[in-house]
């Protein structure tokens, strides 16, 4: 009880110390039209958590870039839209967000069939760390306002949810009442017809980067999810059944009149 009470005035002070000028929000929020049709209530929830989350995680610039307080909400904003309704906790045991310009290097260990070990480099525009935060190039997260079913920054933090009991699968820990098994049947059943269909070179309306692996399936299908809606409702409606029960959210409702 008093450490419940404690946290509240912990997070109402930050609340207030870090309160965000109106026309900050208003400049933002015009950004970001995946946020169209929240409700007050849930402007208001979002607003809360961008704040608390600028303020637990370091924003960490790189490349010559700065980060302005409206970057830092930009990406918070986004990052916060999963867990509207699961809280800031499921972002919990890390601290940074590292910020690039561009897509940014990196270096690999793949190994051949004959066990023969090749460093590759390899051109990202995000990647989330099991042990670490996450890395976002800012050119592909400004890109915000485009609704195309592509979305970087809510890509690399649905791998952060995914990466809470263990390493990134496609199978985060389910909210109370949840039912395993039809999570598994469903996003089994999608990531083996996807992969089939991206195997027999048909076009998806999907991008195809979701057939990597069920971790990449989950970030890729979250994408749609939450700025094409009606697409994967269409497509794999099982799975969408599931991110409503999930994310306890369905953009295809709030999204159908904007």
């Amino acid at each position: 009880m008093i450490l419940s009470w404690w946290r509240q005035w912990r997070e109402n002070r930050v609340l207030k110390r870090n309160a965000i000028d109106e026309r900050d929000w208003q400049q933002v929020l015009s950004q970001l039209p995946l946020l169209k049709g929240l409700s007050a209530d849930e402007l208001a929830q979002l607003r809360r958590l961008a704040i608390l989350f600028i303020h637990e995680k370091q924003f960490i610039a790189v490349g010559g870039i700065s980060i302005t307080g409206n970057m830092a909400l930009l990406i918070a904003l986004q990052a916060c839209l999963p867990v509207l309704h699961l809280g800031l906790e499921w972002y919990r045991g890390w601290s940074s967000v590292i910020v690039y310009p561009a897509a940014f290097k990196t270096k690999q260990t793949q190994f051949d069939e004959y066990g023969v070990a090749h460093e590759v480099e390899h051109h990202l525009a995000g990647q989330a760390w099991s042990h670490g935060g996450v890395i976002l190039a800012w050119d592909q997260t400004a890109r915000a306002g485009v609704i195309d079913g592509h979305n970087l920054v809510i890509h690399e933090f649905v791998h952060k949810l995914d990466m809470l009991n263990g390493a990134a699968d496609g199978f985060p820990p389910l909210r109370p009442g949840m039912s395993a098994s039809a999570w598994s049947k469903a996003f089994s059943d999608a990531y083996e017809d996807f992969v089939k269909q991206v195997h027999l070179g048909r076009r998806t309306p999907i991008d195809r980067y979701a057939a990597t692996n069920p971790a990449e399936f989950i970030a890729v299908t979250s994408e749609v999810f939450f700025e094409l809606p009606s697409v994967l409702a269409e497509v794999y409606p099982e799975v969408f059944a599931q991110y409503v029960e999930f994310y306890q959210q369905n953009p295809a409702d709030r999204l159908a009149g904007q």
